[in-house]
């Protein structure tokens, strides 16, 4: 049972409407059976429990009956009693059950009222005939009565309305009570009668006495059988984040991916591991006692092969419990069937034989003593030393490591490096190498056994970093291997790591840092004779004064750069200047930059040089998409991260950006769910690859999707630690701007907006464009508060959010003066086309109604921006109807609706539907209800005065009525709509086109 007695439910929505079909079934009439297996912890009570309340809630009777684990002296028909204790408490509620000496007997939890015989013909007759599926089981040692009375009683109960039964643990049930179960479901056919009864797979081995039961009860008509399988990991995340919210516990995103792989789908496991507060530590004692529970209850020899097992890993064969298991094959051969058959081991589909759950192992593992662990891990990597095609050089190391066999741990770390650098599995290849850099210091000869020294071990292991995403870690490898050189070192091999250390610290936003680095590694090196290191030293100097906007100083070391590497043959090295200084250089043409980007890709892909080709790439799809070209970057960055996938290098720092590149431009086309299913393509990513998922709050918030909030919760809590991602934080505004816009929180949006615009500004000094979109959007939700002041009169109101929206309107108009003034005079489509939104939104702020501005916003965002031209189209639509352009706005809400629609955006549906409504256009799909409907005609009188900011006295004397009467009409009013209070009400009735225009 569960510490929560209020844990979500997650994860079992496909197995919860199954059993409610069964529910449905009793209520129309027919009965109905479901057994529901799984393992111990796994959701079983849970799932039960969301049932019988749902069942409850539909008006079905429910009782309940536990089995109890009483061993071989088990109390005869004890689920039974106890599902019939509500009957004992009130013995009116069926005659039958005060009348029946046998059943009251039952009833009052004394099953031994029983007679031993049952003469012929003196069987209950409860009045009404049973009904029989088929004909049960003959019943002759004396039960028949008592079984024919219980299944009375169950129809008695179950003529006010359908009844549930529900039986748990069913694993644990004495003989009378699996017999009586029996002739229940084969005897009820026709009643308004379910029942659903649990029990435990694993506790299930061979010879259990309920295996037989289950095997016929399943040839029962309307038997069904519902496996209950583990969780997926989303959803044990969604209940460890869940229960950790119901204890106002904060969590760290670390904490709950370690809970997740260690309970491994199972619900009871990770509230235990939760609950500890563990992360990757021993188990907690409660969860350790359950679990060696069911290890002690076997013989010495099963325990042995466990203990065994647990050592040699998840996964053993059965060659190796042979050679070190010490037993003899028959001994072996019996254990092993011991243990299989009672579900502490399973066979896996490669005949090995594996823990039926990690947390088991864990627990047999911590069981041992520390000299038996030491002893039995030797004895294994001597067996795989000694027979290497016996396991693999990961599984060595491992088992040399717990062994302390130390020099042996470090040869077989990285031999499995190499291993999985040759099957393309880069953060496996990073695991091998750190484990031997963390051994290093402890072998004497740890430099002969790598062939290389601890700086190019350390070397090696940043640039596998780098491949899978962690550029923090390649950073600190990188500052080790700069410490264990020394100022002293040779100088070449120091500038290596200088400018290797620029390239990874630009990747996290440390420009500064970068430009550091990068004029360091040139210091070390001459300019002449040029070099391989001078010309990356070169190559990466330039990009960081770039990066700085040290324009001339980036010129000049991308000349050298280039001129040497042309000289040298170095065509990465080319390529990389190349780049930077494409982007250094926006006035270019774009005819000039795509050639120079697909000379830099051929030379790139010459070199093979997968990190240059990857920022070609990058570049090449950044050029399509920003110049509207949309469909062109989805074809460039799909095929770019197929590559790398292919590559395995998925999470290093271009691939990444592609993929949010590809999630963003996928949300801009209108292709909604792909770019969803890209955000959350993988379980577990790099934290400089948040962003990616980030992403996906544009498809979320656009949706008005519940899952929205979590999503935000969990970006807004990495952008403060991630301060310098600028593109994680940058989406995470947007969103949150966006969906307090449509949540009518314009608070918040002003909020949001200011402190991610000021950010922007001093992340990116010259071009910080990035702030006209988080402006328009706090633009929407500020001019849509002027316009509800306005509605109801309130001029102070209404100015303070003006002035607000004016200051967000001065900072994108700054930020177009710099760009303008900074870099180039020529603003990008997308730019563009958010400012062209500014200054329709500030129209509107002002109460101006400018349909021309709405309409070049709109054009501004087509074709490549699906959403957002609905957005406009919407806004034109309003602007229309406020000049009594009726049919032109009638024709844009159509437009924008049908967008809104194929999107599923429903609160851009909503708006223009309300939009709709209040202008009674005519747009397809929208019913435009009368006013009538809601409110009386005097009412829609009163409404329309009190949206003019009218008091009660002032109503009255326009309509010709007494002030009280006025303020009984107004009272109806606020009731009708829900609202607390006269502005709340006249915006409802705007929103719900209550409103309306004359």
């Amino acid at each position: 049972m569960s510490r929560w007695d209020d844990a979500p439910i997650v994860g079992r929505a496909e197995e919860l409407a199954r059993l409610l079909a069964h529910v449905d079934r009793a209520a129309g009439g027919r009965s109905s059976a479901a057994l529901l297996a799984g393992d111990a912890g796994v959701g079983k009570t849970r799932l039960l429990d969301e049932l019988a309340r749902r069942a409850a809630a539909r008006g079905v009777r429910v009782l309940t009956g536990h089995c109890v684990d009483l061993g071989d002296v088990g109390l005869p028909y004890l689920p039974f009693v106890d599902l019939l204790r509500p009957v004992a408490a009130d013995p009116g509620l069926v005659p039958a059950a005060r009348d029946d000496p046998v059943l009251a007997g039952l009833v009052a939890g004394r099953p031994g009222a029983v007679p031993p015989v049952l003469p012929p013909g003196e069987g209950l007759d409860l009045g009404r005939p049973l009904p029989h599926r088929a004909a049960p089981q003959p019943v002759d040692d004396g039960r028949l009565q008592l079984f024919e009375s219980v299944a009375g009683l169950l129809c008695e109960l179950a003529v006010p309305g359908p009844l549930l039964v529900v039986l748990e643990d069913l694993h644990w049930a004495d003989r009378s009570s699996r017999d009586l179960l029996r002739y229940l479901l084969a005897r009820l056919v026709d009643e308004p009668i379910a029942v659903v009864a649990s029990y435990r797979a694993d506790d299930l081995h061979r010879r259990h006495p309920l295996r037989p039961l289950l095997a016929e009860l399943v040839r029962l008509p309307g038997v069904e059988r519902i496996d209950l399988v583990p969780l997926p990991d989303a959803a044990v995340g969604e209940l460890v984040r869940a229960l950790a919210a119901a204890e106002a516990r904060g969590i760290a995103d670390s904490t709950v991916d370690d809970v997740v792989a260690r309970a491994e789908g199972n619900a009871f496991y990770a509230e235990e591991l939760l609950a500890a507060g563990l992360q990757g530590e021993a188990l907690p004692l409660a969860l350790a006692d359950v679990l060696l529970a069911r290890v002690e209850q076997r013989s010495p020899a099963a325990q042995q092969v466990l203990r065994v097992a647990a050592v040699a890993g998840r996964r053993v064969r059965h060659e190796l419990l042979a050679a070190v298991g010490e037993l003899t094959p028959g001994e072996l051969d019996e254990a092993l069937a011991e243990v299989v058959h009672h579900h502490l081991l399973v066979v896996s589909d490669g005949g090995r034989y594996r823990f039926r759950h990690a947390l088991l192992r864990e627990a047999v593992l911590a069981d041992l003593l520390p000299g038996e662990r030491v002893r039995l891990h030797a004895t294994i990597a001597g067996y795989l030393t000694a027979d290497p095609d016996a396991g693999t050089a990961a599984e060595r190391a491992h088992h040399a490591r717990e062994s302390n066999d130390l020099p042996g741990a470090l040869s077989a770390s990285l031999e499995a490096a190499v291993h999985a650098c040759t099957v393309g599995a880069p953060a496996e290849q990073l695991q091998h190498l750190e484990a031997a850099l963390a051994l290093w210091s402890a072998v004497p000869d740890a430099a002969d056994r790598a062939g290389r020294d601890q700086v190019g071990l350390l070397f090696d292991a940043a640039v596998v970093a780098r491949t899978v995403g962690e550029m923090h870690r390649a950073v600190a490898l990188l500052r080790s291997a700069l410490d264990v050189l020394g100022p002293d070192g040779d100088a070449v091999r120091r500038a290596r790591v200088h400018y290797t250390l620029a390239q990874t610290m630009v990747r996290v936003e440390n420009v500064e840092g970068a430009h550091r680095e990068s004029a360091a590694a040139l210091a070390l090196v001459p300019a002449d004779p040029p070099s391989e290191a001078r010309t990356w030293a070169a190559a990466t100097h330039a990009r960081t004064s770039y990066s700085l906007n040290l324009v001339a100083e980036g010129d000049a070391a991308a000349e050298e750069a280039l001129a040497a590497a042309d000289v040298l043959g170095l065509d990465g090295a080319w390529s990389d200047t190349a780049v930077s200084q494409l982007r250094a250089h926006p006035a270019l043409d774009e005819d000039t930059v795509r050639q120079r980007l697909s000379d830099a890709l051929a030379r790139a892909q010459r070199s093979g040089d997968v990190d240059v080709e990857m920022r070609v790439l990058f570049n090449l799809a950044t050029l399509a998409f920003e110049t509207g070209r949309i469909a062109e970057a989805l074809d460039r960055t799909r095929q770019a991260t197929a590559r790398a996938r292919d590559l395995g290098m998925e999470w290093a720092f271009y691939p990444a950006e592609l993929r949010h590149l590809q999630v963003t431009a996928l949300y801009m086309a209108g292709e909604w769910d792909a770019s969803l299913t890209e955000a959350d393509a993988l379980a577990r990513i790099p934290e400089m690859a948040s962003h990616v998922r980030a992403a996906g709050l544009l498809v979320l918030v656009g949706r008005g999707d519940a899952a929205a909030r979590e999503r935000l919760d969990w970006a807004r809590g990495l952008v403060p630690r991630l301060r310098e991602h600028v593109l994680l934080g940058l989406v995470t505004a947007a969103s949150e701007v966006d969906f307090a816009g449509w949540s009518g929180d314009p608070e918040s949006a002003v909020a949001v907006a200011t402190e991610a615009c000021r950010r922007l500004r001093e992340q990116w000094p010259e071009d910080h464009l990035a702030v006209l979109r988080i402006a328009a959007g706090a633009l929407g939700a500020v001019g849509d508060a002027a316009a509800a002041a306005r509605l109801v009169g309130n001029g102070a109101a209404a100015g303070r959010w003006v002035a607000a929206g004016d200051g967000l309107a001065g900072v994108a108009r700054f930020a177009v003066d710099v760009y303008r003034r900074e870099v180039t005079p020529a603003l990008q489509v997308e730019a563009a086309a958010w400012l062209a939104r500014v200054e329709a939104e500030v129209a509107r702020l002002h109460g101006r109604a400018e349909p021309e501005l709405w309409r070049a916003a709109a054009a501004a965002f087509d074709p490549w921006h699906v959403y957002e031209l609905a957005r406009s189209r919407w806004r034109l639509a309003e602007a229309l109807l406020d000049v009594d352009d009726r049919a032109g706005a009638a024709e844009q809400a159509q437009r924008a609706h049908e967008v809104a629609a194929r999107l599923g955006a429903r609160p851009l549906r909503e708006a223009v539907e309300a939009l709709a409504r209040r202008g009674r256009l005519d747009v397809a799909g929208v019913r435009t209800p009368e006013v009538s409907a809601v409110l009386t005609p005097r009412e829609t009188e009163v409404l329309a005065l009190l949206a003019q900011g009218r008091t009660n006295r002032q109503i009255g004397a326009a309509l010709y009525i007494s002030e009280k009467t006025a303020s009984v009409h107004v009272s109806n009013i606020l009731a009708k709509l829900g609202a607390n209070g006269r502005t709340e009400a006249v915006a409802i009735a705007a929103a719900r086109g209550l409103l309306v225009d004359r």
